[in-house]
């Protein structure tokens, strides 16, 4: 899908499929040539930018008239968000965008905290000149972006900054699962995304993260990692309980305060031993 497509296909009202098409064009016109990765793509921003919410529907029959596709595209499409764990299916009520209990909520974030904790741990330091500069360009152009408030690309420049800052870890496997659960947390992060002061409080985290890998500060750098996924948790939480005062538990509640209490517990003077030995992913478990 080229990007005149793609904004045609996401111009219109929020839904999960009542979206016109442009005046005077078929569906097909539109969408002339949609495929199946095209549609997972424009579902997956819907749901990044809160357009479709957690437990909204995926109806096939609005899905195949807002994008022109035949019922086997669309019904792929769910398939495969379902298979990327971002959107769940029920028996005889259809396909959902995920919810999250805050069990859910506990374990992914636990598992992505750990996940990025031992990366952050594993990028040789101080980081090249080439990997800084790379980022620092990424950075820029993220900046710009929060400012205007593009937010498809404050999103392609936030993924584009953490697969390049992970993947100096050298782990390919470990990339792939921290890149796993980032899309796992799709529509948690979709409350940060709609929030200009938490868009603001990431990019300054960037930055950080940027000056950390420059001066070669391990224990910086492997905090703010961590602690950097903390706020699109909390702010899901908070939106989930002004809608269901009683959608957790008191002790779902207290082992989420348990968890933003032992996140970021990296222990201090500890790291650099550990740059690439087999104790760095023991002592982050």
């Amino acid at each position: 899908m080229n990007e005149s497509q793609y904004r045609e296909v996401h111009s219109g009202q929020r839904s999960t499929g009542t979206r016109a098409p442009a005046a005077g064009k078929s569906p097909d016109a539109v969408t002339a040539g949609v495929s199946v990765a095209g549609v997972v793509q424009v579902l997956e921003e819907d749901i990044i930018f809160g357009r479709l919410a957690p437990r909204e529907r995926l109806v096939e029959d609005a899905l195949m008239q807002r994008f022109g596709a035949k019922r086997h595209i669309v019904r792929q499409a769910i398939a495969d968000l379902e298979r990327l764990q971002i959107v769940s299916r029920e028996p005889n009520k259809g396909a959902r965008v995920r919810d999250f209990s805050l069990r859910d909520l506990n374990e992914i974030f636990e598992l992505r905290a750990l996940l990025q904790r031992h990366a952050a741990m594993s990028i040789p330091l101080p980081a090249a000149t080439a990997l800084v500069s790379e980022l620092r360009a990424i950075h820029r152009d993220h900046l710009a972006a929060v400012e205007a408030g593009d937010l498809g690309a404050v999103y392609r420049l936030n993924n584009a900054f953490h697969d390049t800052l992970f993947a100096a870890c050298g782990n390919r496997h470990l990339v792939e699962a921290i890149a796993h659960y980032a899309w796992l947390a799709h529509a948690i992060r979709s409350y940060r995304m709609a929030n200009p002061v938490l868009l603001a409080q990431a990019a300054e985290e960037h930055g950080a993260m940027i000056e950390a890998l420059a001066a070669g500060e391990r224990e910086h750098l492997v905090r703010l990692c961590v602690e950097h996924i903390n706020p699109s948790r909390d702010a899901y939480v908070e939106a989930r309980r002004l809608v269901d005062p009683d959608w957790a538990s008191d002790r779902e509640r207290s082992t989420l305060e348990l968890h933003r209490a032992g996140q970021s517990g990296f222990e201090p003077g500890r790291g650099d031993d550990n740059v690439r030995g087999e104790g760095a992913w023991a002592r982050s478990r």
